[in-house]
């Protein structure tokens, strides 16, 4: 690493940090208990250069040394080693340009002549304060490149032409978006996507659950009695039984006479069960309470996993609702539960 020495003279003899800058500074010592403040150095160095025209003087690492209990050799040591720290005066608009092999293969070399005919030599400051430059290592936006760094933001995708127009914007004191500087977004291709377009690959269609495996299937509809050519036996249209014996995880077979008079229950009666959970349940072959009655804990988790939950179905309860239901206890359901959606 190179020789780097800070500016004695440029410095002055006094540096204090902003009033608003007190609480970030207050925030970066209170994540260090208070034998082992001195871990705070580097964020207390960066507000400092931040606090001080983009750079560190000695006096303003000397207020950060105090403020630490820190010997001041220790401080200069760590603001030497760090190239992150700048040791002398920079402009309004200080350029880090990078040099490293990718953006060297897509063209920095030219945007470093427009640097050098713009600014001048490296870290000179221009007469007006405004610009000054430097080349760096990698700043992580290969793909970005060629690129430069202004300040805290990022500006890529750069020709010769548009850093010289950057240049210029910035010394007549005008802001340029940060950002590639072509057309496309972030680190998109160019002109927009080319791949992955097909809308089934982002509106769920190819993931959507057909039916579940292994669960009960609704009893087969009783032949009418026109059919069977005997007489129909007038009584109740919607009988329920009591809450379904567990066999290997299924609901006992239900009898002709306990059928219900239709295959599909209101599953939205069920307390957080609304019409799109219902049909998705419909799908997957859940039609009625005593199905879902039966599900055991494993069937549970299979149902969260598939629905996208995250333990709803045993935070609300639904297997015991769906038991009280299925036993045709509307009443008690809805005074421990509360009525669903109609």
């Amino acid at each position: 690493m190179a020789l780097r020495r800070f500016d004695i003279e440029a410095g002055g003899d006094r540096f204090a940090f902003k009033p608003e800058t007190e609480e970030k500074i207050a925030f970066w010592r209170g994540k260090y208990p208070a034998d082992k403040q001195r871990s705070a150095v580097i964020p207390l160095l960066w507000l400092a250069q931040k606090d001080n025209a983009g750079w560190l003087s000695e006096p303003a690492m000397r207020e950060v040394a105090d403020r630490l209990e820190m010997p001041y050799i220790r401080v200069y040591e760590v603001a030497t080693f760090y190239t992150m720290f700048r040791l002398q005066p920079v402009g309004k608009h200080h350029v880090q340009l990078c040099g490293t092999t990718p953006c060297q293969l897509r063209g920095s070399e030219g945007l470093k002549e427009v640097c050098k005919k713009e600014i001048g030599k490296p870290m000179y400051v221009t007469d007006d304060q405004r610009l000054s430059w430097e080349e760096v290592e990698c700043l992580g936006a290969c793909v970005n490149a060629p690129m430069v760094q202004i300040n805290d933001d990022y500006y890529e995708d750069l020709t010769p032409e548009s850093l010289s127009a950057i240049l210029g914007r910035l010394r007549n004191g005008v802001d340029v978006a940060p950002g590639p500087q072509i057309d496309r977004v972030n680190s998109a291709p160019e002109g927009g996507t080319t791949v992955l377009t097909e809308p089934s690959l982002f509106d769920g269609s190819r993931n959507k659950v057909a039916a579940l495996p292994n669960l009960p299937q609704p009893p087969a509809p009783q032949p009418t009695p026109e059919a069977t050519g005997k007489p129909e036996v007038k009584g109740p249209t919607n009988v329920h039984r009591e809450e379904p014996a567990k066999v290997n995880d299924r609901a006992e077979p239900v009898k002709p006479e306990e059928a219900r008079a239709s295959a599909f229950d209101d599953l939205k009666r069920i307390n957080g069960v609304g019409p799109k959970y219902e049909q998705m349940l419909n799908d997957m072959g859940v039609t009625q309470y005593a199905h879902m009655a039966a599900w055991s804990q494993a069937k549970v988790d299979e149902v969260e996993k598939l629905l996208g939950f995250n333990d709803r179905i045993d935070r609300e309860k639904w297997v015991a609702q769906a038991q009280l239901l299925a036993a045709g206890k509307f009443d008690e359901h809805d005074r421990e539960y509360g009525r669903g959606k109609d």
